[in-house]
């Protein structure tokens, strides 16, 4: 899916902290991340979670009973992309220390992959969406000056 054009996009986000983690992003900092995958109009909720709310949210609509990095939630709408982000901090903070990544840029990496699952990309597509979808994420991330996360 190439991006619809490079104009800037509107975001309607709300961004809840239900976490004790102390050093996430900021709002704005999420809404930079969030605006650079925009290829149409948005409203977005976007969740910071503790590992048992992420297990229970993996293990209720995925069907995986452990928490995971990311989950996105689209909702349907032609006009906009509408849906909620939940990440879980800890095993973003995890995964980076295991990856050798600074944490700030991990989270950038799931902020920005999960804002283009609601936008329709799926890495489990196939092969040729995995490649689609790691390219716009590697392009997208570029702009921050964060490395390719996949090398």
């Amino acid at each position: 899916m190439p991006p619809a054009s490079k104009k800037a996009h509107r975001l309607h986000l709300v961004v809840q902290y239900a976490t004790d983690e102390s050093d996430l992003p900021t709002r704005p900092q999420l809404r930079r991340w969030l605006s650079a995958a925009l290829e149409k109009p948005a409203c977005v909720t976007l969740r910071f979670v503790s590992e048992a709310e992420g297990r229970t949210l993996n293990r209720d609509y995925r069907g995986k009973d452990y928490a995971t990095n990311v989950l996105s939630f689209g909702y349907e709408n032609a006009e906009e992309v509408c849906g909620d982000l939940v990440l879980c901090p800890r095993v973003a903070r995890r995964e980076a220390q295991e990856q050798g990544k600074p944490f700030l840029h991990h989270l950038a990496h799931l902020v920005i992959h999960g804002m283009l699952h609601l936008q329709g990309y799926d890495h489990e597509r196939g092969a040729r969406a995995r490649r689609q979808m790691e390219a716009r994420e590697r392009e997208i991330l570029a702009r921050f000056r964060i490395p390719d996360p996949y090398v």
